[in-house]
Protein backbone atom coordinates (compact mmCIF):
# COMPACT_ATOMS: atom_id res chain seq x y z
CA UNK A 1 0.00 0.00 0.00
CA UNK A 2 1.39 3.38 -0.97
CA UNK A 3 1.85 6.16 1.54
CA UNK A 4 0.18 9.50 0.72
CA UNK A 5 1.01 12.53 2.84
CA UNK A 6 0.36 16.27 2.56
CA UNK A 7 2.96 18.49 4.18
CA UNK A 8 4.61 21.90 3.84
CA UNK A 9 6.96 22.17 0.88
CA UNK A 10 10.66 22.76 1.56
CA UNK A 11 13.46 24.60 -0.24
CA UNK A 12 14.64 21.20 -1.47
CA UNK A 13 11.34 20.87 -3.37
CA UNK A 14 11.76 24.10 -5.35
CA UNK A 15 12.94 22.58 -8.63
CA UNK A 16 10.17 20.01 -8.70
CA UNK A 17 7.56 22.61 -7.76
CA UNK A 18 8.68 24.93 -10.55
CA UNK A 19 8.29 22.01 -12.98
CA UNK A 20 4.74 21.41 -11.71
CA UNK A 21 3.93 25.09 -12.20
CA UNK A 22 5.34 24.83 -15.71
CA UNK A 23 2.82 22.05 -16.41
CA UNK A 24 0.01 24.22 -15.07
CA UNK A 25 1.01 27.34 -17.00
CA UNK A 26 1.13 25.49 -20.32
CA UNK A 27 -2.62 24.88 -19.86
CA UNK A 28 -3.66 28.34 -18.62
CA UNK A 29 -4.29 30.95 -21.29
CA UNK A 30 -3.08 33.92 -19.20
CA UNK A 31 0.34 32.54 -18.29
CA UNK A 32 3.49 31.09 -19.82
CA UNK A 33 5.96 28.80 -18.08
CA UNK A 34 9.13 30.59 -17.01
CA UNK A 35 11.21 28.53 -14.60
CA UNK A 36 13.13 31.58 -13.32
CA UNK A 37 9.89 33.42 -12.48
CA UNK A 38 8.33 30.36 -10.86
CA UNK A 39 11.42 29.73 -8.71
CA UNK A 40 11.58 33.40 -7.72
CA UNK A 41 7.91 33.48 -6.73
CA UNK A 42 8.19 30.28 -4.69
CA UNK A 43 11.30 31.57 -2.90
CA UNK A 44 9.47 34.77 -1.98
CA UNK A 45 6.79 32.69 -0.24
CA UNK A 46 9.26 30.35 1.46
CA UNK A 47 11.40 33.22 2.78
CA UNK A 48 8.45 34.90 4.54
CA UNK A 49 5.87 32.41 5.86
CA UNK A 50 3.49 35.29 6.68
CA UNK A 51 3.06 35.70 2.89
CA UNK A 52 1.62 32.24 2.39
CA UNK A 53 2.19 28.50 2.33
CA UNK A 54 2.98 25.89 -0.25
CA UNK A 55 1.85 22.36 0.52
CA UNK A 56 2.81 19.25 -1.40
CA UNK A 57 1.14 15.89 -1.72
CA UNK A 58 3.66 13.06 -1.76
CA UNK A 59 2.99 9.49 -2.74
CA UNK A 60 5.77 7.27 -1.49
CA UNK A 61 7.95 10.40 -1.02
CA UNK A 62 7.41 11.55 -4.63
CA UNK A 63 5.73 14.92 -5.14
CA UNK A 64 2.62 14.39 -7.22
CA UNK A 65 0.84 17.68 -6.53
CA UNK A 66 0.98 21.06 -4.84
CA UNK A 67 -1.24 23.87 -3.62
CA UNK A 68 -0.13 27.44 -3.03
CA UNK A 69 -1.97 29.74 -0.62
CA UNK A 70 -1.26 33.47 -0.30
CA UNK A 71 -2.39 35.54 2.67
CA UNK A 72 -3.85 39.03 2.56
CA UNK A 73 -6.35 41.24 4.38
CA UNK A 74 -9.88 41.97 3.23
CA UNK A 75 -11.48 45.20 4.36
CA UNK A 76 -14.83 43.77 3.21
CA UNK A 77 -14.42 40.75 5.52
CA UNK A 78 -12.61 42.68 8.23
CA UNK A 79 -9.73 40.25 8.54
CA UNK A 80 -7.31 37.84 6.97
CA UNK A 81 -8.24 35.94 3.80
CA UNK A 82 -6.54 33.44 1.52
CA UNK A 83 -5.92 33.56 -2.22
CA UNK A 84 -5.55 30.07 -3.66
CA UNK A 85 -2.92 30.87 -6.26
CA UNK A 86 -2.03 27.43 -7.66
CA UNK A 87 -3.38 23.90 -7.43
CA UNK A 88 -1.73 21.35 -9.70
CA UNK A 89 -1.36 17.58 -9.85
CA UNK A 90 1.07 15.85 -12.24
CA UNK A 91 -0.82 14.67 -15.31
CA UNK A 92 0.07 11.03 -14.65
CA UNK A 93 -1.56 11.22 -11.20
CA UNK A 94 -4.74 13.10 -12.14
CA UNK A 95 -8.11 11.45 -11.62
CA UNK A 96 -7.07 9.72 -8.37
CA UNK A 97 -8.53 12.25 -5.94
CA UNK A 98 -5.22 13.97 -5.14
CA UNK A 99 -6.50 17.41 -6.20
CA UNK A 100 -9.47 17.00 -3.85
CA UNK A 101 -7.18 15.94 -1.01
CA UNK A 102 -4.97 19.02 -1.51
CA UNK A 103 -7.96 21.36 -1.70
CA UNK A 104 -9.61 19.88 1.39
CA UNK A 105 -6.30 20.16 3.24
CA UNK A 106 -6.05 23.85 2.26
CA UNK A 107 -9.65 24.54 3.31
CA UNK A 108 -9.08 22.89 6.69
CA UNK A 109 -5.80 24.79 7.13
CA UNK A 110 -7.58 28.10 6.43
CA UNK A 111 -10.38 27.24 8.87
CA UNK A 112 -7.94 26.23 11.62
CA UNK A 113 -6.05 29.51 11.17
CA UNK A 114 -9.32 31.49 11.28
CA UNK A 115 -9.10 32.91 7.78
CA UNK A 116 -12.42 34.40 6.69
CA UNK A 117 -12.50 33.63 2.96
CA UNK A 118 -10.73 31.58 0.31
CA UNK A 119 -10.71 33.03 -3.22
CA UNK A 120 -9.35 31.64 -6.47
CA UNK A 121 -9.27 32.33 -10.19
CA UNK A 122 -9.92 29.65 -12.78
CA UNK A 123 -9.90 29.82 -16.57
CA UNK A 124 -13.31 30.78 -17.98
CA UNK A 125 -13.45 28.16 -20.73
CA UNK A 126 -12.23 25.38 -18.41
CA UNK A 127 -15.53 23.92 -17.19
CA UNK A 128 -13.83 20.86 -15.68
CA UNK A 129 -11.89 22.94 -13.15
CA UNK A 130 -14.88 25.17 -12.44
CA UNK A 131 -17.01 22.10 -11.68
CA UNK A 132 -14.21 20.68 -9.51
CA UNK A 133 -14.18 23.80 -7.32
CA UNK A 134 -17.98 23.99 -7.20
CA UNK A 135 -18.08 20.43 -5.86
CA UNK A 136 -15.95 21.70 -2.97
CA UNK A 137 -18.29 24.57 -2.10
CA UNK A 138 -16.87 27.41 -4.21
CA UNK A 139 -19.29 29.57 -6.16
CA UNK A 140 -19.01 32.13 -8.94
CA UNK A 141 -18.62 35.70 -7.80
CA UNK A 142 -20.36 38.51 -9.67
CA UNK A 143 -17.03 40.36 -9.50
CA UNK A 144 -14.82 40.24 -12.58
CA UNK A 145 -11.03 40.00 -12.30
CA UNK A 146 -9.00 42.63 -14.12
CA UNK A 147 -5.23 42.97 -14.46
CA UNK A 148 -2.61 45.58 -15.13
CA UNK A 149 0.80 44.06 -15.78
CA UNK A 150 3.49 46.33 -14.39
CA UNK A 151 6.54 44.31 -15.46
CA UNK A 152 6.90 41.96 -18.38
CA UNK A 153 10.53 40.98 -18.04
CA UNK A 154 12.40 38.70 -15.67
CA UNK A 155 11.80 39.64 -12.02
CA UNK A 156 14.66 41.40 -10.28
CA UNK A 157 16.21 39.93 -7.19
CA UNK A 158 14.16 41.54 -4.45
CA UNK A 159 15.49 42.05 -0.96
CA UNK A 160 12.81 42.52 1.67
Amino acid sequence: MSEVVIEPATFEDLDELSNLLGELFTEESDFRPDKHKQLHGLRLIFEQPNRGRVFVLRQDRTIVGMINLLFTISTAEGGFVVLLEDLVVHKTYQGKGYGSQLLEYAINFAKQKNFLRLTLLTDRPELRSQNFFKRHGFYESPMMPMRLLLATNTPPEITL
